[in-house]
């Protein structure tokens, strides 16, 4: 969002002596704001108005965390409401005019103006029965909701959407039909907020429910949908839709997907509570997501991200393939703060795939390790992308064992993605980066200082201080620790990050609530727990043709989704049958949670992999199948869950110690069995033996560790034996 043309902050051209001057700088931008093809760059009056509203939005929630907390409901019911009336004015719903699409005619205009009178009437009646039930009414006659509030809202917002889908005009200027789609959110949220402060939010999901509260649901629902579609493409909305169908289906289906089935009434008057939209998904994006995006943007308007990326460069550039591992590193740690894959992707992606392309990878290589590395954030601790707090919330396991769980599982990933970059770099003679090419590290030293707030967090948090505590702490020192910067944070600044934290927040925010819908479904139809009883029946055969199908589904569930919708979704419905087999709560939820989040990396649909073949010129698919090597690690590692339970830190310290050091051997020797480079050039017979060693080494037991071992031991010093005195091939593919 911008009071311009311009999309991008001016960069800061001050310098000091304990900063790189510019030519000895690498990242410049990737703090800057992404601006996706079809949001808004508001102008004028236009942009100080949705600027305000996202700074307010933020504050609304830092205050309501930290000093004056809400009514539960009331508080997620504003959430997402907000959410909406910042999507619908910042994301349009079809394509800017342009010199070759023309702007739509007037008549458009004029029908949404038709349109806004019905809605902005809903809002008024809104207004009447909030002053209805505070003269003591009991409730409001099923007549009026339905002709006054319930018939014209759900017509209004149908009619809104799909006129925007047509409407295109200048991209500095608001859509008429959004307007109106402001307005029925307003409208139904305001409903729903005034039932759920009476004591008719009792009969929810009842015959004694009003028809009013399924009226607003439906709308409601039909917003999120349209705002999710236009933030996060259709993949989310055709699986929700598919859920939805389900329920008015599903009496009709034969076998274990058959239920007694549910009136569209008691459905909708339960889906937008605690069982589906307002449940786990809203709680954790209404709390630990929204704050850590505040973090982050926080971080960026500091420009902390710049600072990163550099102190990847200087610290890991002159390797061979160096840029490759600056991205593992620099994309590690960013995805890790902002929660999306293929969000990272293209922030940090723009600076890293080229760079890997000069040294030379080729390009669907690049574009790869980028995808593997920033989808590797998503389960790199202490914050897991958004996982760790929703799997806390899902499991009520404590986030800090949580996070402390995830640490070796994290540790293999990303061993297996450096080994998987550094054995191709050497097997095709790739170079470092010159001095010249990368900032002086003993500089960017000696502002280390910089990673004081992401510290400040980690330890806040094993303090014992709760997670919103410590993400607010974070969020303060990282204005402090800017004072110290040439990129000083003043109340502009601070201004600035607030509304940044807003417009940021919408997808994850329309995402979440998606997942709520669908988490719904589950819930109320008891589809999750006859998927359940299907999982038991095969564990009855094998309890690996359990996982394997497990594995699949939560794959399945999670390609073209957000990681955070991904995880929500497999967590409800393929984690209770694996804690039906036998599994412990944690293992269950870390193996669906892994599978969810390399969905974004597996093809034939993998939103990262696609995100960073546009970047680097590769093919997609040639992209994601290249990225589902690089990260072919996270594909085992969550069998090693159940075969091991010390991965997750579940033992005594030498099992765990044991388990760590064998498995990361094991990691190695699959790079090498991938790459076919382990000490010099490997031959097909020397591949299979690597792989049987990383089998038996990942495995975890003591006699195929050994195994392993042996191995690793043997073909290490015939490599050694027969690659003294060759050079590395310069082969490029």
């Amino acid at each position: 969002m911008s009071p311009s043309s311009d999309n991008r902050p001016a960069r800061d051209a001050s310098h000091d002596d304990d900063l790189p001057t510019e030519a000895e700088t690498v990242a410049h931008g990737v703090d800057d704001d992404i601006v996706e093809s079809n949001r808004r760059l508001l102008a004028d009056w236009r942009w100080w108005l949705f600027a305000t509203l996202a700074v307010a939005y933020s504050t609304f929630h830092l205050v309501s965390l930290n000093v004056y907390p809400l009514e539960t409901w009331s508080f997620r019911i504003i959430h997402i409401c907000g959410a909406l009336i910042l999507g619908y004015g910042l994301y349009a719903g079809a394509r800017f005019a342009d010199d070759d699409t023309r702007p739509t005619g007037r008549w458009a205009t004029y029908l949404s103006l038709v349109l806004l009178a019905p809605a902005l009437y809903t809002l008024v009646q809104v207004g009447l029965m909030y002053r209805t039930f505070s003269g003591e009414a009991m409730r409001i006659e099923p007549a009026i909701e339905a002709w006054h509030f319930g018939y014209p809202l759900i017509a209004t917002t149908v009619a809104a959407i799909l006129l925007s889908w047509g409407y295109r005009q200048a991209r500095q200027r608001l859509s008429p039909p959004d307007i109106v789609l402001m307005v029925c959110a307003l409208a139904s949220s305001g409903y729903l907020l005034v039932m759920y402060n009476t004591p008719l939010r009792m009969s929810t999901g009842t015959s004694f429910a009003p028809m009013g509260i399924s009226y607003a649901a439906i709308a409601g629902s039909l917003l999120i949908l349209e705002l999710t579609r236009r933030v996060a493409g259709l993949a989310l909305v055709v699986i929700s839709a598919i859920f939805l169908a389900y329920v008015f289906a599903g009496p009709y289906l034969p076998g274990f997907l058959g239920y007694p089935g549910l009136s569209m009434g008691r459905f909708f008057s339960q889906v937008y509570t605690d069982a589906g939209i307002l449940g786990p998904t809203t709680a954790v994006s209404s709390t630990y997501i929204i704050l850590f995006i505040i973090f982050a943007a926080f971080l960026q308007a500091s420009k902390v991200g710049d600072y990163f990326v550099n102190f990847a460069f200087a610290a890991a550039g002159r390797a061979r393939g160096g840029p490759a591992k600056v991205a593992i590193f620099a994309s590690g740690l960013m995805g890790m703060i902002n929660g999306t894959s293929a969000g990272n992707v293209v922030s940090t992606g723009s600076l890293t795939i080229p760079l890997m392309k000069k040294v030379g990878y080729p390009s669907r290589s690049a574009g790869a390790i980028e995808a593997a590395a920033s989808t590797g954030g998503q389960i790199m601790p202490p914050i897991m992308g958004a996982g760790a707090f929703i799997m806390a919330e899902i499991t009520g396991i404590p986030y800090t064992e949580i996070a402390v769980a995830a640490l070796i599982p994290a540790v293999l990933y990303f061993a297996s993605v450096y080994f998987m970059v550094d054995f191709e770099a050497a097997y095709k003679g790739m170079r470092g980066m010159r001095d010249d090419e990368i900032p002086r590290f003993s500089r960017l030293v000696r502002q280390v200082y910089l990673f004081a707030p992401i510290v400040i967090l980690i330890v806040a948090l094993f303090m014992g201080y709760s997670v919103i505590r410590a993400g607010t702490l974070a969020t303060a020192s990282a204005a402090v620790v800017s004072w110290l910067s040439p990129h000083k944070m003043g109340p502009r600044s601070i201004l600035k990050a607030l509304e940044m934290a807003g417009t940021m927040a919408i997808q994850i925010i329309a995402v979440c609530a998606c997942a709520g819908i669908i988490v719904g479904v589950i819930s109320l139809t008891g589809v999750g727990s006859r998927f359940s009883s299907l999982l038991l029946g095969l564990a009855g055969f094998s309890q690996l043709l359990a996982l394997l199908f497990a594995m699949c589904i939560s794959i399945l569930l999670g390609m073209g989704m957000p990681t955070t919708a991904a995880y929500a979704v497999a967590a409800s419905v393929v984690a209770p049958g694996l804690i039906d087999i036998g599994i412990t709560p944690l293992v269950a939820h870390f193996f669906v949670f892994y599978f969810a989040v390399v969905s974004a990396i597996t093809p034939p649909v993998a939103l990262a992999s696609y995100a960073a073949a546009g970047i680097s010129g590769a093919n997609a698919m040639q992209t994601s199948v290249t990225s589902f090597k690089i990260g072919l690690a996270a594909f085992i590692v969550p069998f090693m869950f159940f075969y091991s339970p010390a991965m997750l830190m579940e033992g005594s310290w030498l099992q765990i110690l044991r388990v760590g050091l064998t498995a990361t051997l094991g990691i190695v020797l699959l790079a090498a069995s991938v790459q076919a480079w382990f000490f010099g050039p490997v031959k097909a017979l020397s591949r299979l033996l690597l792989l049987l060693g990383a089998v038996c080494m990942i495995y975890g037991g003591l006699y195929s560790d050994l195994a392993g071992l042996a191995i690793g031991i043997v073909l290490f010093l015939m490599q050694r034996g027969s690659s003294r005195g060759e050079k590395p091939s310069t082969a490029k593919s």
